[in-house]
């Protein structure tokens, strides 16, 4: 799927504040705001094409993935990322097939649809509302979320969900847990990269501005472990996800018109 950008991405004041807001959103996210990096590419979506938000978000997930997986190298569950990852490389592949076969509006609803969603499903879990998987469910479920996992997150880098669904319930000591969940994205992440490049979506314009970020980035995500030590987690999350929600249904009321 092909579109017209300007000439520098970032050259744009509304795009470089939607920009830095979500390359901040990533950094707190990795910080330790568990979820929150699924308002980066609705944010950027705004001013860019949906798939082009993604794959300018790309390069720096990357970068922030070698820190998360080198801190739980120690700490990670191997039977439930060799269950998980074959599913989400389907699932990424069917998100890029999706994204390359429809219209960019089609792409952006879907987009404003997987936000508006997730938001609602962790406002409802805030409350106590669960969908979960058993804790006894076998390796090919995994693969099942996997897919879901892969889909979610070639499309809006907000594959958080379906994991969750599927890992939590069994109950894994908090590093372990992390650290899964850390070296599952990475290895996501890093499969997300061809599709990116076949659908024309990361090129060298992407890439420069997604390089220019990156110290935003790293700063953010000192900032979120700072941050998420001194605040009210409960009220802060309350805001974020309803701003998601109210963010998600922006973007499908774009794309239907």
């Amino acid at each position: 799927m092909q579109t017209m950008l300007p000439m520098h991405l970032l050259s744009d004041p509304l795009t470089l504040a939607l920009a830095i807001v979500a390359v901040v959103v990533l950094g707190l996210a990795k910080g330790g705001f568990s979820g929150l990096g699924a308002l980066a590419t609705p944010l950027l979506a705004l001013a860019l094409p949906p798939v082009t938000a993604a794959a300018m978000l790309l390069p720096i997930l990357l970068v922030q993935d070698v820190v998360s997986v080198w801190s739980f190298r120690k700490s990670w569950s191997g039977w439930i990322i060799a269950w998980m990852l074959p599913g989400a490389a389907l699932g990424v592949a069917l998100a890029a097939l999706f994204a390359a076969s429809v219209p960019e509006a089609r792409v952006l609803l879907l987009l404003g649809a997987i936000t508006a969603a997730f938001g609602g499903y962790r406002l409802w879990a805030e409350r106590g509302g669960r969908i979960v998987a058993p804790s006894s469910s076998p390796g090919w479920v995994g693969t099942l979320f996997g897919v879901a996992c892969g889909f979610t997150s070639q499309i809006a880098h907000a594959g958080g969900p379906p994991f969750q669904m599927w890992v939590t319930p069994r109950k894994l000591p908090h590093q372990t847990f992390v650290g899964t969940s850390s070296i599952t994205f990475a290895a996501i992440n890093w499969m997300k990269v061809p599709s990116y490049l076949l659908l024309g979506s990361m090129n060298r314009e992407e890439l420069v501005a997604a390089g220019l970020l990156i110290p935003l980035a790293i700063a953010a995500t000192w900032a979120g472990v700072w941050l998420i030590r001194r605040i009210d987690g409960a009220k802060f999350y309350t805001l974020i996800y309803a701003l998601m929600v109210v963010l998600g249904l922006r973007l499908v009321w774009q794309g239907l018109a």
